[in-house]
């Protein structure tokens, strides 16, 4: 952990010199135009959040008529369910009763095969030819053609039940996959209505709270520009001025990268490669809290920006500032310096009460 200095107060108030006034005069100048800028990008941003509500909640219309509709073909899904299930209950039956029936007339069928098998294939013929007379004879012709016609129709009606046993068992194999891709297609319809409408709902939230969080942010600075009008009015009339604080989180992702170049993640903050002799800049506006060697980093310049907010700077070849020192946004703190490791870098990290945090989530994008 490292250790923050605190020092003595500011000195009493004396006049400043003509060309010490003007310094000050503008360097508030600038830092009220820095503020300003910053306070019209997040005004811009926040009319660009109300832009995208606006389209989003239309969107969450059209995704809750959606859902409407999902629901009702959930409901048609479900009684398509329920039909199926009736259909395969009467399938059931209806096949149950079949082989009901085919079990029934096994028996029958079976004594009249034994009895064809008995006699034979002539077994009929010797009837006729057993007989005497005409009157007989034409007896037994009936006979053996009512027993033939008998057999016949029962032995094609056990064919057919057994084709309608068929039958039945596929309508119900069919019921069976209609009915699972039913339950499939409901419980599809039912969960991306769902996922479609909560997702829209969530960006909606974050927006809300990006939209509060600016007006929160825009208020504090914008606090900060008029308290910083009121510094330039002073120094103009040769009056004391106090120290204006700017809230560096409404800076969050738009502050100033401290040096060029590439960066590598290291510890707790990153290593951003440039040149040898690069200058390094402060990047929000603060007093300078330790100038001096630190152990595994160098030389290192350590900034209080206020309200718990430190950035560091280590690697440093040299140091342009001293404890005690305000520094603005885009001062020079020192020079790009050699890592440890060998190659020319600046560590570079935030601190916020007492925590490292990503810096990349607090520089500008590039």
């Amino acid at each position: 952990m490292l250790s923050f200095l605190t020092y003595p107060p500011n000195p009493p108030y004396l006049p400043y010199p003509p060309s010490v006034a003007a310094q000050d005069r503008a360097a508030t100048d600038a830092m009220a135009r820095r503020v300003n800028e910053r306070i019209r990008a997040l005004q811009a941003e926040a009319d660009r959040l109300a832009a995208q509500s606006r389209t989003l909640l239309g969107d969450l219309r059209q995704l809750e008529i959606q859902r409407a509709i999902a629901a009702e073909k959930v409901k048609a899904a479900d009684a398509a369910v329920a039909a199926a299930q009736t259909a395969l209950q009467q399938t059931s039956e209806r096949l149950t009763a079949l082989e009901q029936q085919r079990e029934s007339q096994l028996p029958d069928l079976k004594v009249r095969l034994v009895d064809i098998y008995k006699r034979g294939r002539g077994g009929y013929a010797r009837m006729l030819v057993d007989v005497n007379g005409l009157r007989e004879f034409a007896r037994a012709m009936r006979a053996v053609a009512a027993l033939t016609t008998i057999n016949e129709e029962r032995i094609a009606q056990h064919r057919r039940t057994l084709a309608d046993v068929r039958q039945e068992r596929d309508a119900a194999q069919q019921r069976t996959q209609e009915l699972q891709a039913a339950a499939r297609d409901a419980d599809r319809a039912r969960l991306a209505a769902q996922r479609a409408v909560a997702a829209r709902e969530a960006l909606l939230t974050q927006i809300d709270q990006r939209r509060d969080l600016n007006a929160q942010l825009a208020g504090e600075l914008d606090v900060a520009y008029q308290r910083l009008q009121e510094q330039v009015v002073n120094l103009l009339a040769g009056r004391p001025v106090e120290g204006v604080t700017i809230p560096m989180a409404s800076f969050r992702g738009a502050l100033d990268w401290p040096a060029p170049g590439r960066y590598v993640r290291a510890r707790n903050g990153i290593e951003i490669m440039a040149p040898e002799g690069t200058s390094v800049t402060a990047i929000h506006p603060g007093t300078v809290d330790y100038a001096d060697t630190f152990s595994g980093f160098g030389n290192m310049v350590i900034i209080d920006h206020g309200s718990n907010y430190f950035s560091l700077y280590g690697y440093l070849s040299s140091i342009g500032v001293t404890s005690g020192q305000h520094v603005d946004a885009g001062t020079e703190l020192g020079k790009v310096g050699t890592a440890p490791s060998g190659p020319p870098s600046l560590y570079f990290e935030l601190r916020v009460d007492g925590r490292s945090v990503d810096p990349i989530q607090w520089l500008k994008p590039r």
